[in-house]
């Protein structure tokens, strides 16, 4: 029983010996369960190379996705725009799953509205709901943007965001000039990058396709620098760091790090700094535009060569050493600025910690999961660092990203490259090749903590520990801060790596006289 002087939560509460009666109980008398035997039975056979097979030939079904929806990019979008408020056509459901998805990786609270549709809307339209909603939510919140997305129900129904938003205003709803860019966002095709893409392109096709008379491409002296779909605050901050140190004038367009950071400090910020929307009305004047994940911003790259007339860059995501330089050095040619003498020095200490820890992880064996643009970035690292990477698993990647990274790792592993790579695939396809071809280690989400604990229940043998980068991170405090981007931010993979190993090998050397002969004090 619980006692108010010593409250337990349900581990180790549930473990006492009245709960686990109770549930024993329940499971005899009601859940008509099979036999642990026949669990454990059906358990092995997913395990096995005959049940991978099967699990790979499905085609209409999908388990455990690598990914999420479209709207969820779209109001991480609207939220990087400064007194921006992010606003759901579409159940007020979808919107709490949004905000709660973030809250839960961020740990902050995260403003988001919807225009609440429910049956009768799903029958007659929303746009009564659009009517009332943005007034609302303008009267109630008073941002100074409002950026519309849409969400499966408003989709299926063929709901006209441009007709209805235009058909608010004429009722009075806002103003006419009131800036209410929209992005159809359906959540049954496409993924949460895609989402961001779609956003990125309403708010800069509002602001910007109509008013491009008088611009000149290079006259404002600034380069636009677009993040795509990324969660890592730090890499927001190390950009930036970057361009500051090397004097160059910058337009971050999109950028979230304050309001999903906000301090403790008593005062409540519904917004908090942002890309100013004087910045992206003033976007078409850069010099070039960088896309900072090229592989999933396709309609921002068409945005900027088509109406802004940037000859955008053939990057790829500045992650780990050779993609960093690239970053710089583009830059740098764009800019006329020089590469100084910090990041340098920051380059030089990264070389060298992949001196230090290359004995570690060298032929060690890695298995990733996660976004188009992170999964190449990390393949191309872990290659530098001399570890193998076995699996690549990216269901939000295409055609484009299979050509990209086939490429990548022909030039980078030439010989007896043996890495495979999936997309349009989950993590129960995910989990089987756990099994089937055990890696030393998987990176990727918190979703992943569940096949670890699979692999660990066929035995300690078959456990397949997981590496938390990426997004969501659910399950741990406060790596949403930490930084993947840059020089920094290889640094602290490199050094999140090399310690995941080496805990392992304490793990499996710490048995007192029989394992402990490699139980060694310095590593």
């Amino acid at each position: 029983m619980q006692n108010v002087d010593d409250i337990k939560q349900s581990y180790p509460l549930f473990r006492q010996d009245e709960y686990t009666d109770v549930l024993a109980r329940k499971k005899a008398d009601y859940e008509a369960g099979h036999a642990d035997a026949k669990v454990q039975e059906t358990f092995l056979w997913t395990t096995t190379e005959e049940y991978k097979n099967l699990n790979f030939e499905r085609e209409a079904l999908t388990v455990n996705p690598a990914k999420a929806c479209q709207p969820l990019g779209a109001v991480l979008c609207a939220l990087g725009f400064e007194k921006t408020l992010p606003y759901v056509h579409g159940s007020q459901g979808c919107v709490a799953y949004f905000r709660t998805y973030f809250n839960r990786h961020f740990k902050e609270p995260v403003a988001c509205v919807s225009d609440s549709m429910t049956e009768d809307a799903a029958v007659f339209g929303g746009q009564k709901n659009m009517i009332d909603g943005l007034e609302n939510a303008k009267a109630l919140y008073k941002p100074e943007m409002i950026a519309v997305s849409t969400t499966c129900m408003a989709e299926v129904i063929g709901d006209d965001l441009n007709a209805f938003i235009g058909n608010a205003k004429k009722a009075g709803a806002v103003a006419e000039d009131y800036p209410t860019p929209f992005a159809h966002t359906p959540s049954f095709v496409g993924s949460h990058v895609t989402g961001w893409d779609n956003m990125f392109e309403g708010i800069g096709r509002y602001f910007t396709l109509n008013s491009m008379e008088g611009k000149v491409v290079g006259s404002n002296g600034k380069i636009n620098l677009v993040p795509g779909f990324e969660t890592y605050l730090g890499n927001y901050r190390v950009v930036r760091r970057m361009m500051e140190e090397m004097g160059v004038a910058y337009s971050l367009l999109s950028d979230p790090s304050e309001v999903l950071d906000t301090p403790a400090d008593g005062e409540y910020r519904m917004y908090e700094g942002g890309t100013t929307l004087d910045e992206i009305k003033d976007a078409p004047n850069a010099i070039n535009t960088i896309l900072l994940q090229p592989l999933h911003l396709e309609k921002s790259k068409k945005l900027a060569e088509l109406t802004w007339k940037h000859e955008v860059p053939k990057l790829d995501i500045p992650m780990g050493l050779e993609y960093t330089d690239a970053f710089l050095m583009e830059v740098s040619r764009l800019t006329g600025k020089a590469i100084p003498d910090s990041l340098a020095k920051e380059r030089g200490r990264l070389v060298d910690m992949m001196t230090d820890s290359h004995t570690w992880l060298h032929g060690k064996k890695f298995a990733l999961y996660g976004d188009p643009d992170f999964t190449l970035g990390l393949t191309k690292f872990l290659l530098e660092l001399g570890a193998e990477p076995t699996h690549v698993l990216s269901q939000s990647g295409g055609k484009r990203w299979e050509k990209k990274m086939k490429k990548m790792l022909a030039e980078c592993a030439p010989v007896n490259n043996e890495t495979q790579i999936f997309s349009r695939h989950d993590l129960w396809h995910f989990r089987s090749l756990m099994f089937t071809e055990k890696p030393d280690f998987m990176i990727g989400n918190s979703y992943g903590k569940f096949i670890q604990r699979d692999t660990l229940h066929k035995g300690k043998e078959f456990e397949v520990p997981l590496i938390r980068i990426g997004f969501p991170i659910f399950d741990r405090h406060h790596l949403h801060r930490s930084t993947t981007l840059g020089y920094e931010g290889a640094m602290q993979m490199l050094t999140t790596l090399v310690n995941a190993v080496l805990e392992r090998l304490d793990d499996e050397t710490r048995v007192m006289a029989q394992t402990d002969y490699n139980y060694d004090l310095v590593r």
